[in-house]
């Protein structure tokens, strides 16, 4: 799209009451509807890989009914992000729920033929198992990425009953198969009990660093940030975010809360400080509507992916003017 293209928007909601017509997310056009976009939102309705709670398939369209209320002006990042840049919403990647590999290879799949056209990502969960196909996909563009991975959980475990994908292995795979730059990933928010001191020393090896959600509380939001800023620098960076990050009073939607997350507004200030990184591609994961009340979980999540996608859509932007300006 050039400058001179008009993205095509939300509906009205001066026209079309907020509730009524389909929950695409924030009320936006379908792909098919534009024909190309330079961020697709895309579900991937799948929690066969989780170890706790089900219901994680039905994350992305209670993600996009809460975003019924997202507006088109983001005043935290002064900036339009729909009229930045073609979003769109992309429907949902349909996958096995019975074969967790044939799963994994469908998502790979379909993130490869969307990340072809030159679109980037903002994926809607499902389980974390999920981030792996989506990571290897990315990597074939970028090559190995930075990784920044909000979370309760460290998801760098080995197996689960001998599974070797599951929603609590996904990042120890990415790091084995070699797509992630271990020289910059990080884990945010994580806490709760582990199963050794062991699993630490394992994902230290593996490259990570952490910030746990008592490191948010003691050190505010802007120092973190800048933490992550400086350990990322200018390397094309993944953002995985698994809703249990947030303590169960912001998001009790979820299939393995832990007690003492951060909370909604300390996720959404340390992304907004994350807007000069270079933001390839994200995914925001299990939201499970079923444990929800009043859509607590679901509306921080749609929020989490607004900012995200704001991210992306001003650096399109910028970089679109820089090459025309060429």
């Amino acid at each position: 799209m050039s400058s001179n293209e008009t993205p095509r928007g939300p509906v009205d909601s001066s026209r079309v009451p907020r509730y009524a017509g389909p929950a695409t997310f924030a009320r936006l056009p379908r792909l098919d509807e534009v024909g190309r976009a330079d961020v697709a939102v895309v579900g991937v309705p799948f929690d066969s890989g989780v170890s706790y709670r089900p219901g994680a398939r039905f994350g992305g369209n209670a993600i996009r009914e809460a975003s019924r209320l997202l507006r088109p002006y983001n005043p935290a990042q002064d900036a339009s992000p729909f009229a930045l840049a073609q979003v769109a919403d992309g429907g949902d990647i349909a996958v096995n729920p019975f074969d967790i590999h044939e799963a994994v290879e469908t998502v790979e799949a379909a993130a490869d033929e969307l990340l072809g056209t030159g679109a980037r990502l903002m994926t809607l969960g499902g389980d974390h198992t999920i981030a792996l196909p989506l990571l290897r996909s990315v990597a074939k563009k970028h090559g190995p990425v930075a990784l920044l991975h909000f979370d309760a959980h460290l998801d760098t475990w080995d197996t689960y009953f001998g599974a070797e994908y599951t929603h609590g292995t996904p990042f120890r795979r990415a790091v084995e198969e070699g797509i992630l730059d271990t020289s910059a990933l990080s884990h945010v928010g994580t806490r709760g009990p582990l199963y050794g001191k062991q699993d630490l020393t394992d994902d230290e090896k593996m490259g990570f660093g952490i910030v746990t959600s008592a490191d948010v509380y003691r050190r505010g939001a802007d120092e973190i940030a800048d933490q992550l800023r400086q350990r990322i620098g200018d390397r094309p960076l993944y953002i995985s975010i698994d809703i249990d990050c947030l303590d169960p009073a912001h998001a009790p939607g979820t299939g393995t809360p832990e007690a003492g997350g951060m909370t909604s507004r300390e996720l959404l200030e340390i992304l907004r400080g994350l807007a000069s990184c270079n933001l390839v591609s994200a995914d925001v994961v299990e939201v499970a509507p079923a444990y929800d009340h009043a859509e607590i979980t679901s509306v921080a999540a749609s929020h989490t992916a607004y900012e995200l996608t704001t991210i992306m859509s001003r650096q399109i932007a910028a970089a679109r003017e820089e090459n025309e300006g060429k």
